[in-house]
Order: structure tokens, then sequence, then C-alpha cells
């Protein structure tokens, strides 16, 4: 796990910009969201999911699931299925994705929407971000129904360098 500090952030949760990040800035009030959202869909947000959700959420980085076990303290006799059923159904929900070249999640900062994440990774500090990119989403729904395939998700990750690591 890269950091166990709550994350900082200085940007505004906002859609119109393809390189508006979907962070999301007060992360009681997501998970006060995000409750909402599973009660919505007819589930239960347990104490493991939603510890598994705040440790993603406070989270500096993408999380592999042993991490997140190893931080799971106080629940009990949490096991490696225990986690990755918690991801599961976070994933399954649209609060978290799984970044499969990592091997690793995070938290997806908004509940207004479903949508295809697409990650900016930095080959030199590791970090991913998750962009909120309208066009590529519709592109990418257009060219896969007019192959004749119905998208229900998709990851895309673009690797490279992040504007901190670039010289």
């Amino acid at each position: 796990m890269a950091s166990s500090k709550p994350r900082t952030h200085t940007h505004t949760h906002a859609h119109g910009h393809a390189n508006t990040p979907c962070s999301p800035a007060d992360t009681e009030a997501f998970l006060h969201e995000a409750e909402a959202l599973v009660v919505r869909q007819g589930q239960r947000m347990t104490r493991i999911r939603r510890k598994v959700l705040r440790l993603l959420l406070d989270n500096q980085g993408p999380a592999k699931a042993y991490d997140l076990l190893a931080n799971l303290d106080g629940e009990g006799a949490a096991k490696p299925p225990t986690i990755y059923r918690a991801l599961d159904f976070l994933q399954d929900a649209g609060l978290v994705h799984k970044i499969e070249s990592l091997n690793a999640y995070v938290a997806c900062g908004h509940t207004s929407h479903s949508h295809s994440a697409v990650f900016l990774i930095c080959d030199t500090c590791k970090g991913a971000e998750e962009l909120h990119a309208t066009a590529t989403s519709e592109a990418l729904k257009a060219e896969t129904k007019g192959a004749g395939f119905r998208m229900t998700r998709a990851v895309v990750e673009v690797r490279g360098t992040c504007r901190n690591c670039a010289p």
C-alpha cells in the first residue's frame, strides 16, 4: 500500500472537461452516498465493505487486495476470500475499479452514473488517476456497438509519466 495518509484533493468534482479527475473531495460524504447507492440497489453496505471502501478512499494510489487485507485491523478473522468478496461487491456496485495491469483497486469517486473507467498510470511513481473521459467513453461505446458487441463496462489503461514525475 503506498500510504495510509488521507488523500488531499485540490480539484473540484466537475465532468465537463475530458481531463477532469473523478476523485471524491469529501470521504465522509462519499461514504454516505455510497451507502445510499447500495441500498437503492437492494443490497447492504456491511462493515467490511465500508472499511474496504474507506481504505481505498484513504489510499494515495491503487491498492492490492492483500495490502487492504493487512489493514482490516479490528475486523475479526478476515481472510483473502473476505477481501475479494468485498472488492467484487464494490466493483459490481460501481464504487471501485480494478486496474488489471497493476492487479490493484481504486475507489471510484462518484455514484451519479455508470461509466467506462479511463486511467492514467505513471510508470515512475506507480500512481493512477481516473479520468472522466466522456468523448473516449462515447467513442468506445459507438465502436463496440458497431462491431455488434454489447459493452457492459470497460477499463482503459494509459501508461506514461504523470505531471508530477515529468521532467
